[in-house]
């Protein structure tokens, strides 16, 4: 069964969350009022009106309760001001109770029901007394919330080594996982200097290319088997290049490295690899193979 949904988006690049629009006429970009799991809260609609699935909706859709209106605007910019304020006293009470934490940001809730302080730290942290020193404060409740590295990017922003503001702050919405494995694949160098992020994790764009390139490598013999040339006899493959489809090779008699392109050289197994991802029919198998 579909159902009729819009996407709203909380925060700059955060998660989309699926709302039924009901009987309101609404387009991308307008602001609304929804009610979520912490309360009513402010979003912009980037997605929709749309079909999608029951299956795809976390259950119970909630109704959108209404456009956003001149009052709620204000409200927005009042509690940013708010979350300013918010911040310099987290910082001075931090400072006050000798906690090892380093205050990232703050969030007031729409409603002006909670307000969540974001920090990062090593290990965990005994906030208790803090707690309660901020409740007196601003006489709401709060919520201390630990958050990781990547997150803390995610909420500050920055540029990253590309010059260009950091994916996860402007468009990533969800960190997907990411190997070293994605940089050896793409033949970059393991210094953790050149393939990490700001945050100190490997960089998310690692994962970008990665499928091309492992697509790429399907048709090429694996490192360390052994080929032959069209000239110069058995060698070892010891490096292959994607991008001119060229192969280096270590020839068994003489040592020395040459490159060959890839269509030129005669490996059984990785000709046979090759046919098979194309689907066609070797020109290069011997008649032994074809039998």
């Amino acid at each position: 069964m579909d159902l009729t949904v819009v996407g709203v988006r909380f925060k700059k690049a955060g998660k989309i969350y699926y709302f039924d629009p009901g009987d309101l006429p609404l387009t991308m970009g307008e602001g609304v009022i929804v009610e979520t799991a912490r309360g009513v809260e402010y979003g912009d609609v980037v997605a929709g009106p749309l079909q999608v699935n029951e299956d795809e909706v976390v259950a119970p859709l909630k109704k959108v309760i209404r456009k956003a209106i001149g009052e709620d605007y204000q409200q927005l910019a009042a509690n940013k001001e708010k979350e300013s304020r918010a911040f310099q006293v987290g910082l001075e009470k931090i400072a006050v109770h000798k906690l090892p934490m380093k205050l990232v940001g703050v969030e007031k809730t729409f409603d002006g029901n909670k307000i969540i302080f974001y920090f990062t730290a090593e290990g965990r942290i005994d906030f208790r007394e803090l707690v309660k020193d901020l409740a007196a404060v601003f006489r709401t409740r709060i919520e201390l919330r630990q958050i990781g590295v990547r997150d803390e990017a995610k909420m500050v922003g920055g540029l990253g080594c590309c010059g260009r503001e950091l994916c996860c702050a402007t468009w990533l919405s969800d960190f997907a996982s990411v190997s070293i494995r994605m940089a050896k694949e793409q033949n970059l160098s393991l210094n953790p200097t050149k393939i990490s992020g700001i945050c100190g994790r490997l960089m998310c764009c690692l994962k970008y290319e990665n499928e091309s390139y492992e697509h790429a490598k399907e048709e090429f013999p694996d490192i360390g088997s052994w080929i032959n040339t069209p000239e110069d006899g058995e060698g070892k493959v010891v490096g292959i290049n994607i991008f001119k489809k060229h192969v280096s090779v270590e020839l068994k008699e003489s040592k020395i490295i040459k490159d060959y392109p890839r269509d030129e050289i005669i490996y059984k197994e990785a000709q046979a690899k090759m046919c098979k991802g194309h689907r066609k029919e070797c020109p290069r198998q011997s008649n032994e193979e074809t039998v």
